[in-house]
């Protein structure tokens, strides 16, 4: 992995699998920051995996996505820092893929949202006819959208180690009823009022994820990024109409080519330039369509 930036004003803190994360630079670490600097890197990742080569330009445009749909989803709030004259200020070398903003402690639930029948879930519901302990209807085919969005939580595990779907009952016993209760109820209020914004730009959003957590004052808020290419399956509408869920604006690319080409065992094979190539063209094609 290539090493973090340095960024004037501001000290490295932590890696993840494609963002990097900065504290002020007379601040002793995250506890005592009053806030961050969240600048996303050009590194993707799939099943676990930081990928090699990077897509050039995904970082911005990841930014660039998280900073509309925040604007767009005015009545959640979100963890964006507006500059102040006390602020540390972000350097334009990084400016267009960073985003400033306060701690939060985030609560270790991943909220999924899914509003079509694809990925784990479909391979779910062949099984048991259910997705994450839902029940759903006989006779949904792969790509289907279902009756209604439905909510499957999962527990974020520490970096390196995979995600574990749970129960609703299971984010009760991990950050109590009513905070489980309100993360249910902001994942679904998000995922329709994004879904119907971007169906009036032909775009499908089939599912997604969020993140939250709690400022110093206790307010929940949307953390980390949100509705980007990486956390949600975008599709082209007019084909998904038409039946055909493979015009996707996002790493799906990534993740077939690796499905057809390696078999999850040891280091992921490096991705070949025509796959790199026809993803970034994807993710800056759903920018233009979303007018992000």
């Amino acid at each position: 992995m290539t090493a973090a930036p340095t960024i004037a004003g501001w000290r490295h803190v932590s890696s993840g699998k494609v963002r990097e994360l900065y504290v002020p630079a007379d601040t002793a670490d995250v506890a005592g920051a009053t806030e961050l600097l969240l600048v996303a890197s050009d590194r993707v990742s799939a099943y676990d995996f930081a990928l090699e080569p990077p897509i050039p330009g995904k970082g911005e445009l990841l930014t660039r996505l998280s900073r509309f749909w925040f604007t767009q989803l005015g009545d959640v709030p979100n963890h964006l820092l507006a500059p102040s004259a006390t602020s540390t200020p972000v350097p334009e070398s990084v400016a267009a893929r960073a985003m400033h903003v306060m701690p939060l402690t985030m609560f270790p639930v991943e909220c999924v949202v899914r509003g079509y029948l694809v990925g784990s879930g479909w391979a779910e519901y062949r099984q048991s006819g259910s997705v994450c302990g839902v029940p759903l209807p006989a006779g949904l085919t792969e790509g289907d959208r279902l009756p209604e969005p439905i909510y499957t939580p999962a527990y974020k595990a520490p970096q390196g180690e995979h995600d574990e779907n749970i129960s609703y009952e299971r984010t009760v016993e991990l950050v109590g009823e009513d905070v489980a209760a309100t993360l249910r109820d902001l994942s679904l209020h998000v995922y329709a009022e994004a879904a119907a914004i971007a169906l009036q730009r032909g775009v499908v959003i089939a599912d997604t994820k969020f993140e939250f957590g709690h400022d110093a004052a206790g307010q929940i808020r949307i953390g980390d990024e949100v509705l980007t290419s990486d956390s949600s399956r975008y599709w082209d509408a007019r084909a998904t109409g038409a039946g055909d869920r493979t015009e996707s604006f996002d790493k799906q690319i990534v993740r077939n080519w690796l499905s057809d080409h390696w078999d999850k065992q040891g280091t992921p094979p490096v991705l070949p330039d025509e796959i790199v190539e026809r993803t970034a063209a994807r993710y800056r094609e759903l920018i233009e369509r979303l007018g992000a």
